[in-house]
């Protein structure tokens, strides 16, 4: 079943896929990592003006990335905001996934720290670095794939 937004996008030609609707009742669309910039913008334009989250997980060991954003439209006077749930896959090989800062600037932070618990690279980030593990962490500790470190040094502790 789509939803009004999936139905709007058909209408206008813009590419996804229909994910149902959450147990909220939330819609849930699927954008390749090649669209998102783009359908970011006119989400933006739509109505879409406040990011509350941005969150990513991986989806089976050795499988897809997704990196997912709940977009909410805010207007005046409305009691019940509108909601949409936007997941978008990358290959675990090479996720590469458009940054969408100058769209909804809270996007920064967040998609910096999926960046360092998943290795989910978004492109034209201007500070995609670690924020949450030091510099020399070598891996991304949210990959189900993942194997700790057997050892765990303790530095400048008096």
């Amino acid at each position: 079943m789509q939803g009004r937004l999936s139905i709007w996008l058909v209408k206008h030609g813009l590419v996804h896929r229909s994910l149902g609707f959450d147990y909220q009742g939330i819609e849930t669309l699927q954008i390749k990592p090649e669209d998102w910039h783009s359908i970011a913008v006119i989400l933006y334009v739509y109505g879409y003006n406040y990011l509350r989250s941005q969150c990513a997980y991986d989806v089976a060991p050795g499988g897809l990335l997704a990196s997912v954003y709940h977009l909410t439209r805010i207007e005046y006077g409305v009691d019940q905001p509108e909601e949409v749930c936007i997941k978008v896959f990358a290959p675990r090989s090479n996720p590469r996934i458009s940054f969408v800062f100058w769209v909804w600037k809270s996007s920064d932070f967040q998609e910096r720290e999926s960046y360092d618990m998943l290795g989910i690279s978004y492109e034209n980030h201007p500070r995609l670095k670690h924020i949450l593990m030091p510099e020399s962490w070598i891996g991304w500790p949210l990959r189900k794939d993942y194997i700790a470190p057997n050892f765990y040094e303790i530095q400048d502790a008096h």
